[in-house]
C-alpha cells in the first residue's frame, strides 16, 4: 500500500516499496498559478533530500523543486515537457519524477497530510 508524505516546501511523495513518486502539492500549485515550465533532471541522476532537483516556472514564478528524500532518478514525467500545465489541473496524477529511495529513515522527517495541511493555513 502506498503512502504519502509531504515536504515543508510543498513536494509530495507518494511511496510503494522503494520507489518514491515526487511532484508538487496542491497548495503550491495554487500559489503559482498557471504552470509553463518544469525543468527535470534525466534518468540515473542522482537526488539529495533538501536539495533542488529541477525547477517550476509559472506565469507569475519561478521556483526550485526540492527533493524529500535521496535516490536514484528511475523515470520522468515527459508529459510535462509538453504540457507542463497538467501539474495544474491534477498535481497529484501528474507527478514530475519517480526515484529509486536510498534511505527509507529519510521519510521520517517529512509530513503528514494532517501537519502538512497545518503548515499552509
Amino acid at each position: 500500500m502506498s503512502k504519502i508524505y509531504y515536504a515543508p516546501t510543498h513536494e509530495y511523495i507518494i511511496v510503494d516499496g522503494n520507489i518514491g513518486t515526487i511532484g508538487i502539492t496542491d497548495y503550491a500549485q495554487h500559489a503559482l498559478g498557471n504552470v509553463v515550465y518544469v525543468d527535470m533532471p534525466e534518468v540515473d541522476d542522482e537526488v539529495e533530500a533538501g536539495q533542488d532537483f529541477g525547477a517550476i516556472e509559472s506565469v507569475k514564478a519561478a521556483s526550485d523543486l526540492i527533493s524529500p528524500v535521496t535516490g536514484t532518478v528511475i523515470e520522468i514525467n515527459d508529459a510535462l515537457a509538453d504540457n507542463p500545465r497538467l501539474v495544474n489541473q491534477d498535481p497529484m496524477a501528474n507527478w514530475i519524477i519517480k526515484v529509486e529511495i536510498a534511505d527509507p529513515s529519510e521519510l521520517d522527517s517529512l509530513l503528514d497530510a494532517g501537519a502538512y495541511a497545518a503548515i499552509c493555513k
